[in-house]
């Protein structure tokens, strides 16, 4: 009876044994599952970069930029540097458009809005000085006229743009024309003086 009991225990304590050890086989190969989930991961990643460049060198918007593409769990991250804000964006909808892509960083770096702002600024406050410095050219050569024993009282019109005094209408004497020439030309400012259309018209006498 002893003998008998003991066997089975024996047996009992085996098959508990080897259950156990398949119940740890099967554990050690669920541990090993997320290690392949990162490779197909890091595959997907990969393949998600190569197909963003591939859209960057096929548009045409993007010649000229510096732009690298890397991506993590799908995530689209650029970098480099783009002319404007413009194409910054235009970077971003075709990674954002990408197969596989789940979303996009951009770090593109670009002129900054305030930098942006500063240049048209500076291009309007340029326009504005060279139409002051116009108007004030004009001013200043009617005056001389004016002043002037030789083109005083005579109709003639002054106009200037981009520093250029053209002058219109008509003079007695072809010494006032050239006083008149020669006094717009003196004028700081002016680069040249037209006067196709100030013409000599010489005044019959009366009895």
């Amino acid at each position: 009876m002893n003998t008998r009991f003991l066997s089975r225990s024996v047996l009992s304590v085996a098959l508990a044994t080897a259950v156990l050890g398949f119940s740890g086989a099967v554990f050690a190969a669920d541990d090993e599952k997320p290690h392949s989930s990162s490779a197909s991961v890091a595959i997907s990643d990969a393949v998600i970069t190569g197909r963003v460049k591939a859209r960057f060198m096929e548009d045409a918007r993007l010649k000229g930029t510096d732009i690298s593409v890397t991506t993590v769990n799908g995530i689209v991250m650029l970098k480099g540097t783009a002319p404007d804000t413009a194409t910054k964006n235009v970077a971003e909808e075709l990674a954002k458009h990408a197969e596989g892509a789940l979303g996009v960083q951009n770090n593109i770096y670009t002129p900054s809005i305030a930098t942006e702002i500063g240049d048209k600024t500076k291009a309007v406050t340029k326009d504005a000085g060279r139409a002051v410095s116009d108007s004030w050219i004009t001013t200043k050569v009617k005056s001389v006229l004016l002043a002037d024993s030789l083109t005083k009282g005579l109709q003639i019109n002054v106009i200037t743009k981009k520093h250029v005094v053209m002058l219109s209408g008509e003079v007695g004497t072809p010494a006032a024309r050239d006083q008149a020439i020669s006094l717009a030309t003196q004028i700081k400012g002016v680069d040249s003086v037209d006067s196709s259309n100030l013409k000599v018209v010489k005044v019959n006498a009366t009895n």
